[in-house]
């Protein structure tokens, strides 16, 4: 009969929930997505979505509620040019979370793309 030893550093982890917090709120700074969050901190995706259910049913985390407004960095000029009342309709994306975006007509695809990655990752 052969035996088999396997050798090699232990992987389970215990993460206090004031870690778990601060990696969580990590996630948006600066344009950083859970992938970038989970890549620094050595963690799965999945750990980062797990620890954010767990902190809501603990009541740590924060649940959005109705209407949400997200701060942008913004440029010294105008992101957004006055639609005149001849131009098309605004645009309007669905989100698979529930979310509503609309924009007005004649936006920058790159503000619209930008305001995109933050609806999803609120």
């Amino acid at each position: 009969m052969r035996h088999e030893v396997i050798v090699g550093v232990e992987r389970r982890r215990f993460w206090p929930d004031e870690m778990k917090l601060s990696i969580l709120r990590e996630v948006g700074v600066g344009g950083a997505t859970v992938t970038d969050v989970a890549l620094r901190h050595d963690v799965t995706r999945q750990h980062i979505y797990q620890w954010r259910r767990q902190m809501k049913d603990k009541g740590l985390w924060p649940e959005p509620e109705g209407i949400s407004f997200l701060a942008l960095d913004a440029p010294e000029q105008p992101v957004m040019p006055v639609p005149k009342p001849d131009d098309e309709l605004p645009a309007e994306i669905g989100f698979a979370n529930g979310r509503t975006l609309r924009c007005p007509a004649g936006m920058a695809e790159a503000d619209i793309l930008r305001l995109i990655r933050l609806v999803e990752t609120a």
